[in-house]
């Protein structure tokens, strides 16, 4: 038992020994990274103060270089005001000496530059205009040619002019003395119902019925050929067929509208303006049919807004009822545009119908592109070789109007008609008209004689400006 407790007290003893050992090597482990870990502190400490050291350094240095370059710019930007005053003073110096110079003040000499430079700019404006204008012109020049030619090609339209007498076959020349009748009173009879003039003359079977109002003459003729092939001639008679000799015209009138219509296509148009169209059958201007010559003017304005993807029945429409009036002007006061808006108005035409009719004859301005097409297809019907007709005094008279009335424009030194009176050639002083007058002078030539000069289709006019050099070799 003893001895038990001798190796318990010895095993005691060993644990206490161990502990103690291995305590005493803790605490000197711990002591040992407790100084480690100082020393790494305090090197960390060092490091730091020495990076501290070194920005306050760096920082210093910058700062430094700051106040110099502050210095620096601050010098610059005294020599920069230095100079701007001694420019100002020099510009001073410079204007004085040029208002002296010059003998203008700066306020003068800046009004002179601005003026030149407007002067040059109106003139670099003008130049383009005209060169546009021009541009313009060429193209538009060479698409209306093209519509109108394809026009007049498509168009083949029968054309007669006619006179103020109508001749009449008789059987025999003893049918003269039927129609003069006992002491006169047959013909007397005749021409007082049909208000034409029987002309009875040496010519063989022929009388001539003489008038000229196209209707009353149509009439007469009728009227009289209906009483030699019936044989009774005397003055009941004479009022019973010139009766039903009026009344086949007027209805003949009114066929003549209706087929005019139709062969155009038109549609909707009032049965007033249709019996109007047909009586132009019955009219002419400077010898020309004016309902042939406005059938002519539809196909024409049909075909050309048919080109321009236009209204093609209402360019139709305008172009048949543009002359309208002309056969209201026998019983109306006014001219032909006038009362062909009167009436077209009166029947409900279309507002750009009543326009082709007022602005055909440029009275008014174009409201649409169908007015103009109508315009120049009547210029087209109008001015075509063989169309139209006019006295030889009538033509001298008016080729000596023309050119008197272009010879009163001042610069004007000689005026030339040609081309049948369709082309007035005007040749000017340089000296007194330039290129720009010149082409001025043009228009106002062109649009005087418009207001002031009647005449059949269209009158070109052209302005010729000539500069010579001449010099003499000795």
């Amino acid at each position: 038992m003893q001895e038990v407790f001798s190796i318990i007290a010895a095993v005691l003893s060993g644990v206490l020994v161990a502990a103690l050992v291995f305590y005493v090597w803790g605490r000197r482990v711990e002591h040992r990274a407790t100084e480690q870990s100082q020393r790494l502190v305090l090197a960390a400490k060092e490091e730091l103060m020495a990076v501290r050291e070194n920005l306050h350094k760096s920082l210093d240095q910058k700062l430094a270089g700051v106040d110099h370059r502050e210095q620096e710019l601050r010098k610059y930007d005294q020599q920069l005001q230095d100079r701007t005053r001694a420019l100002g003073k020099r510009e001073q110096d410079i204007g004085a000496r040029l208002e002296q110079v010059a003998g203008l003040t700066a306020q003068e000499a800046k009004a002179e530059l601005v003026t030149g430079i407007e002067s040059a700019a109106k003139d670099e404006a003008a130049a383009l205009v005209r060169n546009i204008t021009d541009q313009a012109k060429k193209n538009a020049d060479r698409e209306a040619k093209k519509i109108i030619a394809l026009a007049i090609q498509r168009i083949a339209a029968e054309q007669t002019a006619e006179s103020s007498v109508s001749a009449v076959v008789l059987p025999s020349d003893e049918m003269k003395g039927r129609i003069i009748g006992r002491e006169g009173r047959n013909i007397r009879a005749f021409e007082a119902a049909t208000g034409v003039d029987v002309i009875i003359d040496d010519t063989p079977d022929t009388v001539v019925v003489s008038c000229f109002e196209p209707v009353r003459r149509e009439v007469g003729r009728l009227a009289l050929e209906r009483l030699i092939a019936d044989g009774r001639i005397h003055p009941g008679r004479i009022e019973e067929i010139v009766k039903k000799a009026k009344a086949d015209v007027d209805t003949s009138i009114v066929e003549a509208g209706e087929q005019a219509v139709y062969d155009t296509g038109i549609r909707g148009m009032h049965a007033e303006l249709v019996k109007l169209v047909g009586r132009m059958k019955y009219r002419t201007s400077y010898g020309q049919n004016i309902l042939e010559h406005s059938k002519e003017v539809a196909y024409l304005a049909g075909m050309m807004a048919a080109e321009l993807k236009l209204d093609v029945p209402l360019a139709k429409r305008g172009a048949l009822l543009h002359d309208v009036g002309k056969v209201l002007t026998h019983e109306h006061d006014g001219t032909h545009v006038q009362l062909g808006i009167e009436v077209a108005t009166k029947y409900g035409e279309n507002a750009t119908v009543i326009n082709c009719i007022a602005a055909h004859h440029d009275d008014v301005p174009h409201e649409s592109p169908i007015s103009v097409i109508v315009q120049a297809a009547d210029a087209i019907s109008g001015s075509r070789p063989g169309a139209r007709r006019e006295a030889f005094e009538t033509y001298v008279k008016r080729l000596a109007q023309l050119e008197t009335l272009a010879a009163e424009f001042k610069g004007v030194e000689k005026v030339f008609a040609i081309q049948a009176g369709r082309e007035v050639r005007v040749v000017v002083t340089p000296e007194t008209v330039d290129d720009a007058g010149a082409a001025r002078l043009t228009d106002e030539i062109a649009r005087k004689i418009e207001r002031e000069l009647q005449y059949p289709g269209q009158i070109k006019v052209v302005v010729i400006r000539e500069t010579r050099a001449v010099g003499v070799a000795r």
